[in-house]
């Protein structure tokens, strides 16, 4: 009977860092636009976070002020008030921004967006809506015994079927709801879309100057749609009040060929090895200008804990990374963010 190989027998799968690709594609970008590029790009796992703001800070200390800075953004969301944050940082090194979208920018990346001048979207590209919906120590639970999240939409939507249905007569509908979720979710839930149309002003305060607009398309963004996942194309974004435009397919060509260069960077990269344990090494968030490219990358074991049902971490080592160009010299170090 073959013998099964040990955990040290088996190679780590690890994507390759393509810091030479994407710098050429960038230079390639930036001599097209005639301005800075600054990307930001997650993987279908990574998120925005506060992290992100001082790797943004490191990239934009190295730039002057610059007339007008383009940032290229591909992200499924995160933390909101990293976005402001981040869109803080911007503002300090230019006073005209454009986003160049060419794929999802969603949730707290369309909070990003909204702090740019223009939007110029390809045919690919959408925004999202900007409704919170969190987990909370106090939230329902799922089958499997864990926290599921609550968002504002859903609990609104409750109350307006109990009222279609007639059942106020019958009493307080929040009542019944608060059997299925505690009180407390309820009230974090209500600060936190208050949180999410505070961010979306804020966040428009620095270009716009008409706040009866701001207030109609930051409340907008947070209550008018379905679904927090809903698919917002470039029509609706200019119907609501955004200065969106028509990516050119030159640009949207080339971005999407820069995107693909990150998604061979961002590749799923888990390695098995047994049932129960296994090893990821997945990047996750890259941020990168010319000459400094940053990103995060995942380093840890996982193990599967049989009795309680669940998979916990070990031998956490992920980091994040900064590697650097100078007059043709290339430097991979580690990034101490904390």
């Amino acid at each position: 009977m073959p013998r099964k190989p040990a955990k040290e027998d088996i190679e780590i799968i690890k994507p390759p860092v393509l810091f030479a690709s994407t710098q050429a594609q960038i230079a390639k970008i930036e001599a097209y636009l005639g301005g800075k590029l600054i990307c930001y790009w997650n993987s279908v796992n990574g998120s925005i976070c506060q992290n992100d703001v001082v790797t943004f800070n490191e990239i934009l200390q190295e730039l002057p002020k610059q007339e007008k800075i383009f940032l290229f953004i591909k992200s499924s969301g995160g933390d909101g008030k990293a976005s402001l944050r981040i869109v803080n940082l911007l503002r300090k090194h230019t006073d005209y921004l454009t986003a160049v979208v060419p794929l999802e920018c969603a949730s707290a990346a369309t909070m990003m967006v909204l702090g740019a001048n223009e939007i110029h979207m390809g045919s690919l590209a959408y925004l999202s809506a900007v409704d919170t919906s969190l987990t909370h120590d106090l939230s329902p639970v799922d089958k499997n015994n864990a926290l599921v999240s609550v968002s504002q939409d859903e609990l609104a939507r409750v109350i307006k079927l109990w009222n279609k249905e007639g059942k106020e007569k019958d009493g307080n509908p929040y009542s019944d709801l608060y059997k299925y979720v505690h009180p407390l979710v309820v009230g974090a839930v209500d600060r936190a879309s208050s949180l999410s149309i505070k961010i979306c002003k804020d966040i428009l305060a620095y270009h716009m100057e008409d706040e009866a607009k701001a207030e109609h398309i930051s409340t907008h963004l947070n209550s008018s749609y379905p679904s927090h996942g809903y698919p917002i194309m470039i029509r609706e974004v200019q119907k609501i009040g955004l200065h969106a435009l028509e990516m050119d397919k030159k640009l949207n060509d080339m971005l999407l060929e820069l995107n693909h260069l990150y998604s061979e960077m961002g590749q799923k990269a888990y390695t098995d090895y047994d049932e129960f344990n296994g090893h990821d090494h997945e990047i996750l968030n890259i941020i990168e200008g010319v000459g400094m490219q940053i990103h995060y990358q995942v380093d840890k074991d996982w193990h599967y804990r049989a009795e309680e049902r669940r998979w916990i971490v070990l031998n956490d080592k992920s980091m994040w990374t900064k590697t650097t160009e100078k007059e043709g010299n290339v430097e991979s170090k580690t990034f101490f963010i904390r």
